[in-house]
């Protein structure tokens, strides 16, 4: 399942510490998945103890001394100060909240429970690219349902980092970009082309491209434009950097097909007639993450906008002197 790590303009936790997160979330994810598969093997009506590891709550008065840290030196303290046990405790609420496992019982193969383990972790993936111990951003509900993005979550390796449509702040002034799939081996620039079953997309130089159906046909932008914007800031930003990663772009149509006479040079076009060969080739990525790979995340996240509020519970209290 892909990481993101960047979703919109939302606070990210990644953002917070890039070389950190990933890895947890791996570990996290392990041991969350054994615990669902033990307890549909066994049906226990039994709570399963997910965090054997986990620390017991922290005491107020630590708690008081963090929130203090935090106001003198900001939120990136976060992650150094609470322990690794206590770190985990909300995710578990979120995975294992009431009626997690309330239909694991009409559940009656190991492919069906995936699925259904997969769908509660969305929920955990989206709240980690949109809040922080001390700020959280308004997450659009619409994303819970995204095709989109689940395909992308779901479907590819743990080593696959996903910034969904990302919102880069570039000499103050902010940019929309495509999707970018940083893998171990480079960074993806992609744009999804999916309308009707079958629609064939006429490309060419100019402004607008035609799309084609069965019985219809009408102008849509030029897809190219954006995805070249795109491509162009993550190559400036890892040039200014010095991140040595290949950086791609990627059409892709997993329902449709690409009619492009003579198509520019460094674009991938990959429509349904390939689509399963190439999805096929990711997924089998056996590679670890690389340090490469996350110094590129962290180049790119940290020319992305953010827009978040600070959580209540984290507000200065009168007579803290400030």
């Amino acid at each position: 399942m892909a990481q993101l790590i960047k979703l919109q303009d939302y606070v990210s936790r990644y953002a917070q510490d890039i070389y950190l997160y990933p890895s947890r979330y791996v570990r996290l994810k392990k041991r969350q998945w054994e615990g669902w598969k033990e307890k549909w093997e066994h049906g226990s009506d039994q709570p399963i103890d997910f965090m054997k590891e986990s620390s017991p709550p922290l005491p107020e008065s630590f708690l008081e001394k963090i929130k203090s840290r935090i106001r003198l030196h900001g939120s990136g303290v976060e992650a150094e100060m609470i322990p690794e046990g206590q770190r985990h405790s909300e995710e578990q609420d979120i995975l294992f909240g009431a009626g997690a496992f309330d239909s694991l019982h009409s559940i009656h193969t190991e492919e069906g429970l995936k699925q259904h383990f997969l769908d509660n972790l969305l929920p955990f993936q989206l709240k980690w690219a949109s809040s922080t111990l001390t700020e959280r951003s308004f997450l659009a509900k619409d994303f819970l349902h995204d095709p989109t993005l689940k395909f992308l979550l779901q479907r590819f390796p743990d080593t696959f980092l996903v910034l969904y449509k990302p919102i880069f702040l570039l000499k103050k002034a902010p940019v929309e970009a495509e999707l970018v799939l940083i893998t171990p081996v480079a960074a993806m620039c992609i744009s999804f082309m999916e309308a009707e079953e079958d629609a064939a997309f006429i490309g060419s130089k100019d402004r607008f491209w035609i799309k084609k159906t069965r019985n219809t046909e009408a102008k849509i932008l030029n897809p190219l434009i954006p995805l070249n914007r795109t491509e162009k800031i993550v190559k400036a930003l890892f040039d200014l950097y010095e991140v040595n990663l290949p950086v791609q772009k990627l059409l892709l149509s997993r329902n449709g097909y690409f009619d492009y006479p003579l198509p520019p040079y460094g674009v991938q076009f990959i429509d349904k007639r390939d689509f399963a060969d190439w999805f096929i080739g990711q997924r089998g990525m056996k590679s670890p993450l690389k340090h490469i790979q996350l110094k590129a995340a962290q180049v790119l996240l940290q020319f992305c906008q953010t827009t978040s509020v600070r959580r209540l519970e984290w507000e200065n209290q009168p007579g803290d002197g400030e």
